[in-house]
């Protein structure tokens, strides 16, 4: 059913693994941590036009709000109308509030597709999602996009000895699915375990950029707090999720992960950190323009020094 998503992902996989195989070892563990990282930062690449268009909704979002506002106090007996002139609004000013889940939307699917197919390089397993292959099946069977010769390459490809598709709570009657690898538990927690942490922190520090600078546009007035206190309690809230539960999920999860899935975290908050940044920036200068663009229109039609002002209904008087 999901065959849409783990498709592509291993064509992108596989096209970068073979990018980075022409000046190193296809076999190596860092040419296949390579391939996965630039799988992120091409999917990531992907959505810096969404990311920002969803940045500049927002903002219209925010302008918009004393609107909204007004109509959900003039309407607030009537629901339906007060949808169609809520969207009414929005439609004037051509925003799409849907619009800005689609970066995040698009990532879970990747991250998921991405699970699955560094999974499936490994099909020994009796668990769930598994297939219970030999171990002679499963080096001689290929893995969507993936040829016999790419699996045997990745699951002898390690990192600091310990395969990219081994992970902390795997069971140990599938590490025999690398007879060409010798390690024990405790080599994927020394792996692991500092990845894990390092996203999580990561992720929280990502998230306290966001935070921060949406305080400092609160307290500096460019940015209008939510209205009503249930508003205000769930931006909070969502605060609190980005800043704190996110980052403790990955944590008490980690243990599940795959060693490759995790170099995919770390480099989505690599390219999340500059993003940010990026965009952030993008969204200053862009708001400073419409600012000077305002004060420029607001001296133009205010009444030049010694003139008095035109008032119509004065003289009708």
């Amino acid at each position: 059913m999901l065959n849409f998503v783990y498709w592509p992902i291993s064509a992108i996989l596989w096209f970068w693994h073979k990018v980075f195989s022409f000046v190193l070892d296809p076999g190596a563990g860092i040419t296949w941590v390579l391939s996965i990282i630039f799988l992120t930062f091409t999917v990531r690449t992907l959505l810096v036009r969404p990311m920002v268009k969803q940045m500049r909704s927002s903002r219209k979002m925010q302008e918009m709000a004393p609107k909204l506002q007004a109509v959900r106090e003039k309407y607030k007996n009537n629901q339906q109308k007060m949808m169609e002139e809520s969207r009414k609004i929005q439609k004037e000013a051509g925003v799409n509030p849907l619009a800005g889940c689609i970066p995040v939307l698009v990532q879970i699917p990747v991250f998921f597709g991405l699970f699955h197919v560094l999974r499936s390089f490994n099909r020994t397993g009796e668990g769930v999602g598994q297939l219970g292959l030999s171990i002679e099946e499963n080096y001689n069977t290929p893995n969507y996009i993936f040829s016999v010769e790419d699996v045997q390459s990745f699951m002898d490809a390690t990192f600091f000895g310990v395969p990219l598709s081994a992970y902390i709570s795997m069971p140990e009657d599938m590490y025999a699915a690398f007879p060409n690898v010798d390690f024990a538990r405790m080599d994927i927690i020394l792996v692991a375990a500092p990845l894990i942490l390092i996203i999580a922190l990561a992720t929280h520090f990502n998230a306290k950029i966001s935070v921060t600078r949406q305080q400092s546009r609160l307290a500096s007035g460019k940015q209008q707090a939510p209205q009503g206190e249930m508003m205000q309690s769930q931006m909070q809230m969502m605060n609190k999720m980005m800043l704190w539960v996110m980052p403790l999920t990955i944590l008490f999860t980690g243990f599940l992960w795959h060693l490759g899935l995790l170099f995919y975290m770390v480099a989505n908050n690599i390219w999340t950190f500059f993003q940010s940044r990026y965009i952030f920036n993008k969204m200053d200068r862009e708001e400073e323009a419409e600012e000077e663009v305002r004060k420029a229109a607001a001296r133009t039609s205010a009444p030049k020094p010694g003139i008095k002002p035109n008032n119509p209904k004065k003289k009708r008087k």
